[in-house]
C-alpha cells in the first residue's frame, strides 16, 4: 500500500488533491441540502410532527412507525435523536417511548441510502443528477418569486432536493477524475485491496473498515454524508459490497456520537435515552457482524442475483440491516431499558422532576414542538404566579404570614422562569418557524410578561397584610366580604383564561370578558363602599389606604389575565360562545 502511493508523482498528488477538495465540497453541498429540505419540511409539517409524536406514547410499534416516519421527514437519524434526548429531558416522552423511536428513526435514515443510489442512475448522457440540478433551480425561482409562506417552503424543499444530488454528482465525478489517472487509480486499488479485496473472508480486516466507519461518522456527525461516499466508490468500483457493509456497521454506531453529546448536561432520563441508542446500534452490529465477515461474499452474491448494481445493493443491506435489527431487539426493549437504567444510575430522587421543568435547548431543533412546550411552561409559571396571588391574599385576610417564605421561594421561581423564557424565545424566534408559530411566539413575550406582572401584585399584597400587621389594623368584615367576591371573579377569571390560552380556544372568550367587567365593576364598588365607611367612621385611615390600594392591584391582576386570553385571538380557532 505504501509502495503504491510512493509511486505518486506531483501531477498525480494534486490530481488526488484538487479531487479531495470537490469532494468535500460535494459533502458541503450535501449537508446543506439535507438541512435546508429537513428544516423547511420540518416546518411545512409542523402540526403533522406534533401529532406524529403524540402518537408515539400509545405502544412500541407505534413508536417505531413515528421514529421511521419523521426522520424520513428530517432525512437524520441523528437529528431525530437528537429531538428525541430534548423530549426526555422535559418530560414530552418516557425513556421506554425514546427508544421504541429510536429503533423506528434507524429505519426512516435508510431512506437517505436510496436517494443516494438513485443519484447515480441513469445513462452515461442523462443522469437523474442532470434532472435534480433543474429541480434546485425551480426551487429558487419559488423563494424568489414566492409571496406565502408555503410557498417559499416548497421552493426551500426543491433546493434541499436538487443540492443533495448535486452535492452527490460533484463527489461522483471528483472520484471519477482520479481514477482517469492510471497511476492514481493504481494506488487507490492498491490500497484498499492491501485492506481486504472482499473475495475472500475478512478477519482483521473487518475491524479496521468497522471502527473507519465509527471514526469518519462521529467526526462527520452524519451516517448518510458517509454513505454518500461509500456508494460514490462502491459505484467507481473502488470498494467491494463486502467493505461497504463493514463500513456501514460502523457508521450507524459512529452515529450515536451526536445523540451521546447531546444528553450531556441533561436529566438522567435524557443520558439514559442516548444510552438506549448506543446499546441498540452496538446490538445490532454485534449481531451483523460475523454473518458479514463469515458469508458476506455468500451476501454479496445474493444480492447482485437481485440487482447488479453495487449502490442499490448497498442500500437495500442499509436497510435489511436495520429492518432485521429492529425486528430481533424490540421484544428485548425493556432490557435495553433496564440496561440503560444500569449503566446510569439514578443520582437523586428530585432531578428528573427539576429537569422536566425546564425549557431545554435540544428541541429548538424541532422549533414546531418548541413553541407548545413553551405554552406549558408558560401555563406553569402562570399557575405559580395564581398560587402566589391566592396565598398572599389567604396572609392578608387571616392575618398568618407564616407562609412567607414559600411566597417568596415561588416568586423568586416565577422571575427566574421569566429570564429563562424570555431568553428561549429569543433563540425560537430566530429559528426558522411557519407564520402561525411566529405569531405565537411574538405574543409569549407578552403573555410572559403579563404573568410576572402578576407575581409583582401578589408581592404588594403580601406588604399590604404586612403593613396590617405592623398597624395593628384590620378590615372590616364588609370590606373583606368584597375582597372575597373580588377574589371569586378572579378565580373565574383565570379558570377561563386557562381554558382559552391552553388550547388556543377562543369559545370562552365570552366568560374572560365577563368576568373581567366584574373586576372592573368591583373596583369601583369597593371604592364607593370605602368611601361610604370613612364617611360612617367605621374604618381608620390606615386600613382605607391599604383596602384601596388592594382593590386596584386585584383589578390589575384581572387585566392582565385579560391581556393573555386576547393574546391568543391572533391565531386562535374556535366559534365565540354565546350566552
Amino acid at each position: 500500500m505504501l509502495n503504491s502511493l510512493l509511486a505518486l508523482n506531483g501531477s498525480d498528488v494534486l490530481t488526488v488533491v484538487g479531487s479531495m477538495f470537490f469532494i468535500l465540497g460535494g459533502i458541503t453541498v450535501f449537508m446543506i441540502g439535507m438541512s435546508m429540505m429537513g428544516s423547511n419540511i420540518e416546518k411545512a409539517a409542523g402540526k403533522s410532527m406534533r401529532r406524529l409524536m403524540g402518537k408515539a406514547t400509545k405502544n412500541r410499534f407505534v413508536g417505531v412507525g413515528t421514529g421511521a416516519a419523521v426522520t424520513a421527514i428530517v432525512n437524520s437519524s441523528a437529528a431525530t435523536t437528537v429531538m428525541i434526548v430534548g423530549f426526555v429531558n422535559v418530560g414530552l416522552m418516557t425513556l421506554t417511548q425514546a427508544a421504541s423511536v429510536i429503533m423506528g428513526a434507524n429505519i426512516g435514515t435508510t431512506i437517505s441510502a436510496f436517494i443516494m443510489a438513485l443519484s447515480s442512475a441513469g445513462g452515461a448522457s442523462f443522469s437523474a443528477a442532470a434532472v435534480f440540478a433543474l429541480v434546485a433551480f425551480v426551487g429558487f425561482v419559488f423563494t424568489l418569486v414566492g409571496k406565502s409562506d408555503k410557498f417559499k417552503q416548497v421552493g426551500a424543499i426543491l433546493e434541499g432536493i436538487g443540492l443533495i444530488f448535486i452535492g452527490l454528482n460533484v463527489m461522483s465525478g471528483a472520484v471519477g477524475d482520479m481514477l482517469d489517472n492510471e497511476n492514481v487509480e493504481g494506488a487507490i486499488e492498491g490500497m484498499f485491496i492491501a485492506i481486504g479485496n472482499g473475495k475472500e473472508t475478512l478477519t482483521w480486516e473487518i475491524i479496521v473498515l468497522f471502527l473507519l466507519g465509527v471514526l469518519l461518522t462521529a467526526l462527520m456527525q452524519s451516517s448518510a454524508a458517509l454513505t454518500a461516499i461509500i456508494i460514490s466508490l462502491a459505484s467507481s468500483n473502488l470498494i467491494s459490497l463486502q467493505m461497504a457493509m463493514c463500513i456501514i456497521l460502523g457508521a450507524n454506531v459512529g452515529t450515536c456520537l451526536t445523540s451521546l453529546i447531546s444528553s450531556f448536561g441533561a436529566s438522567v432520563n435524557a443520558k439514559r435515552t442516548a444510552a438506549v441508542h448506543l446499546l441498540f446500534n452496538v446490538a445490532g452490529c454485534l449481531i451483523f457482524i460475523f454473518p458479514v465477515a463469515f458469508a458476506g461474499k455468500y451476501i454479496a452474491q445474493f444480492l447482485n442475483g437481485i440487482i447488479p448494481q453495487t449502490q442499490w445493493q448497498i442500500a437495500i443491506f442499509h436497510m435489511v440491516f436495520n429492518l432485521l435489527t429492529t425486528a430481533l431487539l424490540l421484544p428485548f426493549l425493556k432490557y435495553l431499558v433496564k440496561l440503560a437504567c444500569l449503566i446510569v444510575p439514578e443520582k437523586n430522587g428530585g432531578e428528573e422532576q427539576e429537569d422536566s421543568d425546564t425549557l431545554d435547548l435540544r428541541i429548538l431543533k424541532t422549533p414546531a414542538i418548541a413553541v407548545g412546550q413553551v405554552r406549558k411552561q408558560l401555563l406553569k409559571m402562570g399557575e405559580d404566579a395564581f398560587t402566589n396571588y391566592k396565598l398572599s391574599l389567604d396572609m392578608l385576610l387571616s392575618g398568618d404570614l407564616s407562609r412567607k417564605d414559600e411566597f417568596a421561594e415561588r416568586e423568586n421561581n416565577i422571575n427566574a422562569a421569566n429570564k429563562y423564557i424570555v431568553s428561549f424565545l429569543i433563540r425560537l424566534s430566530l429559528t426558522e418557524i411557519s407564520e402561525l408559530d411566529e405569531k405565537k411566539v411574538s405574543s409569549f413575550f407578552r403573555v410572559v410578561s403579563d404573568i410576572e406582572r402578576v407575581g409583582d401584585y401578589a408581592e404588594n399584597i403580601v406588604e399590604y397584610a404586612q403593613k396590617l400587621i405592623e398597624d395593628k389594623v384590620e378590615f372590616t368584615d364588609s370590606a373583606k366580604d368584597e375582597i372575597r367576591e373580588m377574589d371569586s371573579h378572579i378565580s373565574n377569571l383565570y379558570k377561563y383564561v386557562c381554558s382559552v390560552f391552553a388550547d388556543s380556544d377562543l369559545k370562552y372568550t365570552v366568560d374572560v370578558e365577563r368576568e373581567e367587567q366584574e373586576t372592573d365593576r368591583m373596583n369601583e364598588v369597593m371604592q364607593q363602599a370605602h368611601i361610604q365607611r370613612m364617611a360612617d367612621g367605621k374604618c381608620s385611615a390606615e386600613a382605607g389606604a391599604l383596602f384601596l390600594q388592594l382593590a386596584v392591584n386585584m383589578e390589575r391582576i384581572g387585566d392582565h389575565m385579560h391581556n393573555i386570553a386576547n393574546s391568543v385571538k391572533d391565531y386562535g380557532h374556535g366559534a365565540v360562545q354565546q350566552k
